[in-house]
């Protein structure tokens, strides 16, 4: 402003004919304002004059030439930029300097633009999808594999293996029978359904049992004891004329000498050593 009757409010000289700034309504001559209210450029230290622009960022200032990128010395006035410990750099600057770099694509993730994180690495929204279907993954549970992500139906469609009792995924733990899945909760005996992870069983017809249902289900009875012979505890036993008997209870009906491996004789429904048999 330039006025002819008015004196500067700080140092009282006339300001007639002379440049003037107002503040609170009061004036001030340029010299006496720019000492007493300029605001210090971070660039070049220096005051910005009244009657320079003055661009402002966070609460600190720069003239209008000083307002550039701090490594490539780019104007950044009107143009998008970052800052980083009040240093000014442009988009790509600062994106050479501190931007992640997609996992996938390997190109710079800009500042501004949604990134995702997963397992310390970082993807572009685009990118982070399923790697069968392409979806996107966003928030949604995933599985990993050969560090590719995948959707959890679409994981369980190419990778899981199925319970051969239930038919549906299994995606963590389980147990193998004779080559086939079960989840663990399935894994129960036939018979009374007990769960048999961690516990012994015999399997028949690809369907596991537990010890005492095999026995009361499927086993031999031994013509002595009368007691189930199973192929656990003692494995060996003897046949003979549709019987069977446990190996430590094929013994002569007299003298209960052990016939495993003896000629022996048959009296109705006893067997007999030879010496008794002859006797």
């Amino acid at each position: 402003m330039t006025s002819s009757h008015t004196d500067c409010h700080y140092c009282l000289q006339s300001l007639h004919g002379r440049k003037y700034a107002l503040r609170d309504e009061n004036p001030y001559c340029v010299t006496c304002y720019d000492s007493l209210y300029a605001n210090t450029c971070e660039e070049c230290k220096q005051h910005i004059e009244c009657n320079s622009k003055d661009l402002s960022y966070k609460g600190c200032h720069w003239h209008e030439r000083c307002f550039k990128c701090a490594k490539c010395s780019r104007s950044l006035v009107e143009k998008p930029f970052a800052a980083k410990d009040k240093v000014l750099l442009c988009t790509e600057c600062y994106s050479d300097e501190y931007s992640s770099k997609c996992f996938h694509c390997q190109k710079t993730i800009m500042p501004g633009s949604r990134k995702m994180e997963f397992k310390g690495s970082f993807w572009h929204e685009s990118c982070f999808v399923c790697q069968y279907c392409r979806q996107p993954l966003g928030t949604k549970p995933l599985i990993t594999k050969d560090n590719e992500n995948y959707c959890v139906p679409c994981f369980e469609k190419q990778f899981a293996h199925h319970c051969y009792s239930c038919k549906k995924a299994i995606t963590s733990g389980g147990v193998i029978c004779h080559d086939q899945p079960w989840h663990k909760e399935c894994f129960v005996c036939a018979g009374c359904k007990t769960q048999l992870s961690g516990q012994r069983f015999i399997s028949k017809d690809e369907y596991p049992y537990c010890l005492d249902c095999f026995s009361k289900l499927y086993a031999k009875k031994c013509a002595a004891c009368k007691k189930s012979i199973t192929a656990l505890g003692s494995a060996k036993y003897i046949s003979f004329e549709e019987r069977q008997w446990h190996g430590e209870c094929f013994n002569c009906a007299k003298c209960s000498v052990s016939l495993v491996g003896q000629e022996f004789l048959t009296w109705q429904d006893d067997i007999l050593c030879h010496e008794c048999g002859s006797a």
